[in-house]
């Protein structure tokens, strides 16, 4: 913040001009787009605790896993540094969908999928001495019907063992399976990128 004319306003950063940020992710899409948007980082991961308390509504799970990867990166590094956390679950029909855990699990959830709406949701924490800022983003995606053939090649060829809702929207499955999205598509791969460069940008 900056104090002008009696009036107290945000200072806008050039994303050139930023301080090098801690990524405390492992995830190669958040990698890859905290990369595009020219961001300088570095990767710090440390395990933490990816349970929630009852009683959370979707925003809030999400919120919580990434607040708790943050601050067991922190607990690492100390508060001099500025740390970006996020996690991103699925949720259809009211149900939290997140990684698979074997093939039959990858095909389930992918034919759950199937021919309906589903929404992403990314819980994003950036720490930064004692300040936090925590948010979520959601897109809303919706899948065409999807054969059993389809589905099959896609978890074999791509393997999405990794992935919330077991696909990725920039592979194959979402060039020819998705018939919309309402919301950021990268926030669909991990991470809403432009809303956290504006939060980055008002740090100092």
């Amino acid at each position: 913040m900056d104090y002008a004319g009696g009036y107290f306003i945000n200072v806008i950063i050039p994303v050139y001009l930023m301080k090098k940020i801690i990524l405390a992710s492992q995830s190669p899409r958040r990698k890859q787009l905290l990369e595009w948007a020219e961001i300088d980082f570095e990767v710090i991961v440390s395990d933490s605790d990816e349970t929630y308390p009852d009683g959370l509504n979707m925003e809030e799970i999400a919120i919580h896993i990434a607040r708790n990867k943050a601050l067991a990166v922190s607990e690492k590094t100390g508060k001099s540094k500025t740390i970006l956390a996020a996690d991103t679950i699925v949720v259809c029909d009211n149900e939290v969908i997140g990684k698979p855990k074997d093939r039959p699990d990858a095909l389930q959830i992918i034919r759950k999928l199937s021919g309906k709406n589903h929404h992403v949701i990314t819980g994003v924490c950036i720490l930064y001495g004692e300040k936090e800022i925590s948010f979520s983003d959601t897109t809303t995606v919706s899948f065409h019907e999807l054969t059993d053939e389809q589905i099959a090649f896609y978890v074999d060829k791509y393997q999405p063992y990794d992935k919330a809702g077991a696909y990725a929207i920039q592979e194959w499955i979402g060039v020819i399976g998705i018939r919309s999205i309402s919301g950021d598509f990268y926030n669909v791969m991990g991470l809403p990128v432009s809303r956290v460069i504006q939060h980055l940008q008002t740090l100092s």
